[in-house]
């Protein structure tokens, strides 16, 4: 079993910049390709970033040049750098752990983020 707790969010001006850390628990942290999605109120979730067990990495569009995904496979953390944040990226931030597919599949309980205007 994998728990994961999400830090770092909170109120910042748009144009700012927050840091959102993800820990696991467990074993298996390195095995697990992660991803950080976003929901905001009355929106689908949405995927935001996601970094393999290789280090390779996706982004959305909307976090193309502006965010930055990284992980530390000896510390079982994941890391979602936000820059230039905008209003619209205010979301609560869930981080996310899959392996094959989902046949492991893992969730935290969701950090806030607000960008104020």
């Amino acid at each position: 079993q994998v728990q994961l707790v999400e830090s770092g969010g909170g109120l910042v001006q748009a144009g700012g910049s927050l840091r959102l850390s993800c820990a696991a628990s467990g074993s298996i942290f390195s095995i697990l390709t992660m991803s950080w999605y976003r929901q905001a109120p009355g929106e689908h979730n949405e995927l935001v970033a996601t970094i393999t067990t290789g280090g390779s990495t996706n982004y959305a569009d909307s976090a193309k040049g502006r965010f930055i995904i990284s992980r530390d496979n000896a510390k079982n953390t994941v890391t979602l750098e936000m820059k230039s944040l905008k209003p619209e990226d205010t979301a609560v931030y869930f981080c996310n752990g899959n392996y094959l597919g989902g046949k492991l599949n893992y969730w935290g309980q969701g950090t806030q983020v607000t960008v104020s205007s």
